[in-house]
């Protein structure tokens, strides 16, 4: 069967360890689904954002790094990714301020991690009309 899909849209900035990126993460998040004119479920899009940046702050950047932010968008899907080189793969209750996932897998369609060398990528997409 021959499938028609789009190529995806990528974007990708890394970020060095500091709190204050959060902010530039969402930034640069909002501005890209800006222009891409993706706007749908943004808000939702934006607080994932927030919590995937705020743990590979907390538990995934050793010091000395960074951690890089992927955004992807193809066929009615909006992808986020967060690399870090840091040990450990997230998981939902793995530390009790763990409700940062919680919200992950409650806004987004689906989320999940995969091993890197070194490190992870914690991912969440969000599909529908607009995405």
């Amino acid at each position: 069967m021959n499938l028609h899909t789009q190529p995806a849209l990528v974007q990708e900035r890394l970020y060095l360890r500091s709190p204050q990126t959060i902010g530039a993460a969402r930034h640069f998040t909002r501005d890209t689904l800006t222009a891409w004119g993706r706007p749908s479920r943004q808000d939702d899009v934006l607080l994932c954002v927030s919590e995937l940046a705020t743990n590979a702050l907390r538990y995934g950047v050793p010091r000395g790094r960074g951690y890089l932010l992927r955004l992807l968008a193809y066929d009615g899907t909006v992808r986020v990714e967060v690399h870090d080189s840091g040990p450990g793969m997230s998981r939902i209750g793995e530390r009790t301020a763990g409700r940062g996932l919680i919200l992950v897998g409650a806004l987004a369609d689906a989320w999940g991690v995969l091993p890197r060398a070194p490190g992870k990528v914690v991912w969440c997409e969000f599909r529908g009309p607009g995405c």
